[in-house]
């Protein structure tokens, strides 16, 4: 099982690529080979899939002037447990 908000993650990170790239007007192709990803790639990044290599999520992301790191999580604990 994923820690709790693993999925939201995966899906805030996939709307935004979805959205950006329909901005930019390119295709899931388009979008691989910019980003120099597989189309696989992007299409599970896009799906939400929760297991996906975090430097390639940041090639995608680095064309939006995005990437993706450690963010403090909303469950107000603040660390470890």
């Amino acid at each position: 099982m994923y820690p709790i908000g693993y999925n939201l993650m995966a899906n805030v990170i996939a709307d935004f690529v979805k959205e950006m790239r329909r901005q930019y007007g390119m295709t899931q192709v388009d979008l691989a080979d910019k980003s120099g990803v597989g189309l696989r790639f992007v299409r599970d990044l896009e799906q939400g899939k929760p297991t996906l290599r975090m430097d390639k999520v940041n090639q995608v992301l680095a064309l939006f002037g995005r990437q993706a790191g450690p963010v403090e999580a909303g469950n107000g604990e603040g660390g470890m447990a």
